[in-house]
């Protein structure tokens, strides 16, 4: 496996964190390629939960090198807080990660502007977490964005800085009504964040295509999920970068002909966190009894995630856009004790056509409903099951019907959130 890219394949949750902990024990290098603080990856190792946000979660393996890409937006107090949480958990950070001099920086205006722009918009809000990570990526296509290596200048980070300040507070104050921000207070506070990282700072371009030359087991790991790209997902409700394969290139300077392999990572079943289009939404007393069961409450907000039945329209989409060669497929184990499971094969629109593309107008998709296969479920509890053929054959049924359907084989099956309960195909 010298380059693998694994990837969410519906609206981020899927578990990725656990895919990525699993295979980054054979790994050499991790590295994260897009997004921001907005990500919550969580690991359980021996019990003890693991919420990632902006360190690549191959952080927990000891020999494993960590890389944070340019196409991630740093937010330096959610990155220290991180650093210094697992350094004081006994986890070896210093050494083992570096963070591009590309990235761009999450300011203190991005996060208020964020909280303010979700407030005005009320019940059409998109359903941000609020973290700046929206308005960090608006200042870096404006081209005003405020980037790690500009930290290296101190004179010229000033005038960067007190110029998207000053176009800022005219913002906060005349819109918003909001104080004024301390031009030399976020001066001092990011000159600090600028002495505590400089032991990590790298191209890490350069490095990673070393390894590569190297013959090193890479390993690429994205956030969100496909259905949350800004360009493929249920636009307008979607993240502000690329989660989708395509933005594993950019985000750290690799080409396409080294990548040997692309991972999806489907959940058994479907949930989204925030506002926008979920064609398979449950009602919301079976919603309920899922979430309680299955933790289903976002890794960085807390907030419960909505959830649906699987939606295999959603899953060959992503199948095509990603170039997807095998579905690693998590929480099956979730799903122990339905009387039964329905998979979404198509939809209706309100003409009463089928639609078996996913589309792109979100309006068009809330119109829409889905037409279900449905399954048999099992009630044995399959949480010790390590081999595809002692999993129940209703379970194996639904699975195998994933595969046929998405024309994608199952090559990893996650049946708990320990490291140990995978099976692997």
């Amino acid at each position: 496996m010298p380059v693998t890219l694994v990837l969410g394949a519906q609206w981020g949750d899927e578990g990725k964190g656990k895919i990525v902990d699993v295979l980054a024990e054979q790994s050499d290098v991790v590295a994260r390629y897009q997004g921001g603080a907005n990500a919550g990856h969580t690991v359980v190792v021996d019990g003890h939960e693991f919420i990632l946000h902006l360190l690549p979660t191959g952080i927990l393996h000891p020999k494993v090198t960590c890389v944070i890409g340019g196409g991630v937006v740093v937010d330096p107090t959610a990155l220290l807080k991180e650093i210094d949480e697992l350094e004081q958990g006994g986890i070896k950070v210093e050494g083992r990660l570096f963070i591009s001099h590309l990235a761009h920086l999450i300011m203190p205006y991005h996060r208020i502007l964020d909280r303010m722009s979700e407030e005005q918009f009320g019940e059409k809000a998109i359903g941000t977490t609020g973290r700046g990570i929206g308005p960090a990526y608006v200042d870096k296509v404006a081209r005003i964005g405020i980037r790690i290596v500009d930290l290296l200048d101190r004179d010229s980070f000033q005038q960067k800085l007190m110029y998207n300040i000053q176009a800022k507070n005219t913002i906060l104050e005349n819109v918003y009504g909001a104080k004024a921000l301390d031009t030399e207070a976020i001066i001092a506070e990011y000159q600090e964040f600028d002495r505590r990282i400089a032991p990590f700072i790298k191209d890490t371009s350069v490095f990673l295509n070393q390894a590569i030359k190297r013959g090193d087991r890479i390993l690429l790991e994205g956030a969100q999920g496909t259905l949350l790209d800004v360009d493929f997902g249920t636009y307008p409700y979607v993240t502000s970068s690329n989660p989708s394969a395509g933005g594993a290139l950019t985000g750290l300077g690799i080409g396409p002909k080294h990548i040997d392999k692309v991972i999806g990572v489907i959940k058994a079943y479907s949930t989204r966190v925030g506002n926008g289009p979920l064609p398979t939404e449950l009602s919301a007393e079976m919603a309920d009894e899922l979430r309680k069961k299955s933790g289903e409450f976002g890794a960085t907000t807390g907030r419960p995630r909505r959830i649906g039945w699987f939606d295999a329209v959603v899953a060959k989409y992503s199948g095509m856009i990603n170039g997807i060669d095998g579905w690693a497929v998590t929480k099956l184990d979730v799903l122990s004790g339905m009387p039964y499971l329905n998979i979404a094969v198509a939809y209706k629109d309100s003409t009463n056509e089928m639609v078996t593309h996913f589309p792109a107008d979100a309006a068009l998709l809330n119109r829409c409903h889905p037409v279900y296969q449905q399954f048999d479920g099992w009630n044995e509890d399959i949480q010790k099951v390590r081999n595809w053929n002692d999993l129940p054959s209703q379970a194996r049924n639904y699975l195998e019907f994933i595969e046929d359907t998405t024309e994608v084989p199952v090559i990893m099956v996650s049946v708990g959130p320990e490291r140990h309960q995978m099976i692997r195909r």
